[in-house]
């Protein structure tokens, strides 16, 4: 009776997790380890799922001419709750493996965190507005994916593992990082192993602590980072010499907001830190320390100007 009970208590944590109403972090409090992974990978195959079924998506054109050939049936899926989970991914790795060309697209809103578990094992953690592309059905032979914004990585022993980006590639074994790449910005921190960080201009090595930072076409000279984890998957956004310009686009991507930075100098450089959970104490620890002062001159818009 006791093991009944912790398996329904399971499922209603499940069902909340999918809904929004509880966080990563809260679930992983709450489920053994192997339940948390678990759910990592149905999460994973509903959102893909989503994009299949997309109209605008070409490659659901594909799988209907391929199904149509191989005169396969679909059936449609149980509108029971729990059983339509269990079909939807059952359905998923069966159209990936009919496909043999599975790409997988994850994508974080405003604000937004997500964790993946890759085939082998690695897990990923996405910061907001943040999007990460792999191919599944040759990720045995190479394990390649490709990042646009921020993500740490805890990558499992094996093959090389290369991250690539729009600014350089990230290559290792087996390892801990954390690769923020965005419009001319490029910071990778090692916080275990060794990893191999290549641009168009520069290749080196890091190792634990080690950061390398590539701003506006060249490389800066930052100090050694003494933190285990990155804070921004604890909640809070650090930085340290940062021109504002990039400190102001992570106030955006965490808030749902805009700024109007034409009065100010988006090149002073800061150091220090915001949290995620409120609005107002993230502008004032970001602002105030600038002697800059800023106004919502409508909602969500919000004007910069330097104090008189």
């Amino acid at each position: 009776m006791k093991n009944e009970h912790v398996h329904n208590n399971s499922e209603t944590f499940l069902a909340q997790w999918l809904e929004g109403q509880l966080t990563d972090e809260a679930l992983k409090n709450l489920v053994s380890e192997e339940d948390y992974i678990a759910y990592l990978k149905i999460r994973q195959g509903l959102d893909v799922r989503e994009q299949l079924e997309a109209p605008v998506d070409g490659s659901f054109s594909k799988i209907q001419e391929r199904i149509s050939k191989k005169k396969a049936k679909v059936k449609p899926l149980y509108t029971n709750w729990a059983i339509g989970i269990a079909a939807s991914v059952l359905v998923l790795f069966g159209l990936f493996t009919f496909l043999d060309a599975d790409e997988v697209i994850v994508e974080t809103g405003y604000g937004e965190h997500k964790t993946l578990v890759l085939l082998d094992g690695s897990e990923v953690i996405l910061n907001a507005k943040s999007k990460l592309t792999y191919d599944e059905s040759t990720w045995d032979k190479e394990r390649k994916l490709f990042l646009e914004g921020e993500a740490y990585f805890k990558v499992a022993k094996g093959k090389t593992f290369v991250v690539n980006t729009d600014q350089g590639a990230v290559s290792v074994l087996g390892t801990q990082f954390n690769v923020n790449s965005r419009s001319n910005f490029f910071d990778v921190v090692c916080y275990e192993g060794k990893v191999g960080v290549k641009t168009s201009e520069f290749e080196t090595v890091l190792l634990p602590n080690d950061v390398v930072r590539y701003v506006d076409g060249r490389v800066t000279e930052v100090i050694r980072s003494l933190e285990k984890v990155p804070t921004w998957i604890h909640g809070e956004s650090s930085f340290n010499s940062v021109p504002l310009r990039y400190v102001i686009k992570a106030l955006e991507d965490q808030y749902q907001i805009n700024f109007d930075a034409g009065a100010v100098n988006d090149s002073e450089i800061f150091t220090g830190s915001f949290p995620h959970d409120s609005l107002n104490i993230a502008l004032k620890t970001v602002f105030e320390t600038l002697n800059i002062t800023y106004h919502e001159k409508e909602k969500r818009n919000i004007k910069l100007r330097y104090k008189e």
